[in-house]
């Protein structure tokens, strides 16, 4: 089990002044954040993703796989571009492609659109395949962060969409592509 699965915590969101609605009482890892469930987890990255729209709007830069990651993964600390690639092989996305803001949904496909995003994130940060991706716990996390705004049968009305969020797009990247196995960093 990787350190983001142990933290509940799939997208490694370090400790910060941040007050996490579902953060653990108890706090044992001294860089990141421990949820109480990998639901609240998702519920911050959403939350987070949403605050980096409003911000990349504020500063009128696009809100597109490239400046989400080169943001969420500095080029000082991470292979930014190699992380760029895998998240656009991954979800299916263009990395200059516009993303919706997160708590704006007009439709299904563009509520998926950043629900694949935190899904291919989550393969790099945490090392795991697409396959592993806990889906329930991505959508559980929207409902936490904006009660009430995905309707109930939102689901059940596009089933036969599904493959739009249970597949990648594109091929899936091993892990010994020219990006390093997130997985060997587990144990930070």
């Amino acid at each position: 089990m990787t350190r983001g699965q142990r933290n509940n915590n799939p997208l490694n969101i370090r400790h910060s002044h941040d007050k996490w609605q579902g953060a653990a009482t108890t706090q044992t890892d001294p860089s990141f954040v421990q949820f109480e469930s990998m639901a609240y987890g998702y519920r911050a990255a959403w939350k987070i993703l949403d605050t980096y729209c409003l911000n990349f709007r504020r500063k009128r830069l696009t809100y597109n796989v490239r400046t989400i990651i080169a943001r969420w993964a500095p080029p000082a600390e991470n292979d930014t571009e190699g992380y760029i690639r895998t998240v656009v092989s991954l979800s299916g996305l263009g990395g200059n492609e516009n993303i919706p803001r997160p708590n704006r949904y007009r439709n299904f496909e563009r509520l998926v659109k950043t629900a694949r995003l935190i899904a291919a994130m989550t393969c790099v940060e945490c090392g795991i395949r697409w396959e592993q991706v806990d889906w329930e716990a991505i959508w559980k996390g929207y409902d936490l962060a904006w009660p009430g705004r995905r309707p109930a049968g939102l689901m059940a009305e596009n089933m036969d969409k599904v493959s739009v969020w249970e597949e990648p797009i594109s091929e899936r990247v091993a892990c010994n592509s020219d990006l390093l196995c997130w997985d060997e960093y587990r144990d930070w």
